[in-house]
């Protein structure tokens, strides 16, 4: 889907193997990069992406921070950090965790960014609720004053991608 000077794209697969300048992990705030994606990330990506996460010492909930992409195909990672379902104002911290990694793609100077569906892991966010708020927040912030030229949601299951799709049909 073309929006403004920017596309916006879905793909089913693994983060760490796209292609994209940036990919962003689903942090937790300590930036602890543990299980899941995040302990994918290390696993592929080498140490220098934990020592870098250490170095910065953490971030709020809402927040993003950009490091090394180690040995990653991607050169950049920005740890994004979601919601746990339950905490309150979960919504709002999500388009937070969105946007502020989008700023700091253009505060960069990057161009192409892959994202998962931010907290839906151990998080506990509903995948319906994160594809309507990932997307609506990444076409808003699309449209505005941008050098993003793609940003590519990156669904690990079939079923995930198909959440997405369909929102991403219905904005």
């Amino acid at each position: 889907m073309k929006v403004n000077n920017s596309i916006i794209q879905l793909v089913q697969g693994d983060i760490t193997e796209m292609n994209t300048e940036v990919i962003v992990n689903a942090a937790n705030a300590q930036l602890i990069l543990g299980g899941g994606v995040a302990g994918a990330i290390r696993r592929k990506g080498g140490l220098a992406i934990q020592d870098e996460c250490y170095k910065i010492g953490g971030t709020f909930v809402g927040g993003a921070v950009i490091t090394t992409g180690g040995n990653l195909k991607a050169r950049h990672i920005i740890h994004a950090v979601g919601p746990r379902m339950g905490e309150g104002d979960e919504d709002i911290k999500l388009k937070n965790a969105v946007l502020n990694s989008l700023r700091l793609m253009d505060e960069h100077g990057l161009k192409t960014i892959a994202l998962p569906a931010i907290s839906t892991g151990i998080f506990g966010y509903p995948i319906e609720r994160c594809a309507k708020i990932m997307i609506s927040a990444t076409k808003k912030y699309l449209n505005g004053d941008t050098t993003i030229k793609e940003v590519v949601f990156c669904l690990f299951s079939k079923l995930d991608y198909k959440v997405f799709e369909n929102e991403l049909i219905e904005i």
